[in-house]
């Protein structure tokens, strides 16, 4: 199967990678495989940013919906799923389209995870137990403290991370990026890895017109139905948990919608950083469909 091609467009939230995974299927006559840690949930729709039911309708995705908030998933359990998934679907395609931001999830498929130290449960229920009781920021205090390496690397308002990562730390007495330098797992396909870019400036002010577009398509009403399980790991996201602030009487609403905007472009930043880092990625400006095509076709054994 090594002449079967993925196609990465991996780049930060608001730059369009939607949209051109989208324009790129259609051209190749493939389907999308969704990398996105929080599109995942079905639950989940206007503070994620998902696809519209046009998009959706368009071109076959995959991990859109996948589970509900309620269930615990990992980045281990979608690089099992999606290997599966993608091996299936190379059946019938020379190539794939897998888009989105979460840095770990990508690395996960074309490299594999790191091997982890077994976490004791009483060590896991500890830190969560501790979100619940003092809020994220006390989490991100300890990491910086205990693992400043990860501390920076890591999307800092994602709860999950936070929490897994103290429990490898204080279960093995190690740190948690210590344990992130194995070999790459060998794949049975090729990739094309494609970070999308735009000037920052531009990219802050999509981001901030993003999140008044959300507010005024109803997020507010999809965080208050959500209310009941506000406490979720899953949940403790942005877009969400500034409003669930607000909801609880901590935040005026004008704040609350601030502090998303301040919070998207911070994770913004940090997936830059995150992909920029990585040689591997092919820098294309957001929106230059051509130039992506043009690179497909060079690398490519079929098209």
């Amino acid at each position: 199967m090594s002449d079967k091609i993925l196609i990465v467009i991996a780049g930060p939230t608001a730059i369009g990678k939607t949209s051109t995974a989208i324009k790129i299927a259609q051209h190749l006559g493939t389907e999308i495989i969704s990398c996105d840690s929080r599109q995942l949930f079905q639950e989940l729709n206007i503070g994620v940013a998902k696809p519209s039911k046009e998009e959706l309708s368009t071109i076959k995705h995959h991990f859109i919906n996948h589970i509900s908030i309620t269930e615990k998933y990992s980045a281990g359990r979608y690089e099992r799923e999606c290997i599966a998934l993608i091996e299936k679907l190379f059946i019938e395609h020379d190539h794939l389209i897998l888009t989105g931001g979460t840095g770990l999830y990508i690395k996960a498929i074309l490299e594999g995870l790191d091997e982890f130290p077994e976490v004791k449960p009483e060590d896991s229920d500890h830190y969560t137990n501790l979100l619940e009781s003092d809020g994220i920021s006390v989490l991100q205090q300890e990491l910086k403290e205990k693992d400043p390496k990860y501390f920076h690397e890591v999307d800092l308002n994602n709860s999950r991370r936070l929490v897994r990562a103290l429990s490898v730390i204080k279960s093995s007495g190690q740190t948690f990026s210590s344990f992130r330098n194995s070999m790459p797992k060998v794949r049975s396909f090729k990739s094309i890895n494609i970070q999308l870019t735009m000037d920052r400036d531009k990219l802050y002010d999509r981001i901030n017109t993003r999140v008044n577009l959300m507010m005024d398509a109803g997020l507010l009403s999809e965080v208050e139905s959500l209310i009941k399980h506000k406490n979720l790991l899953s949940l403790q996201t942005v877009g969400y948990s500034e409003l669930f602030k607000y909801l609880d009487g901590e935040l005026k609403l004008d704040v609350a919608i601030e502090l998303i905007k301040r919070n998207s472009r911070r994770y913004a930043k940090r997936q830059i950083t995150w992909f920029s880092n990585n040689s591997d990625y092919i820098k294309i400006p957001s929106g230059k469909i051509d130039k992506i095509l043009n690179l497909i076709k060079t690398k490519s054994v079929k098209i």
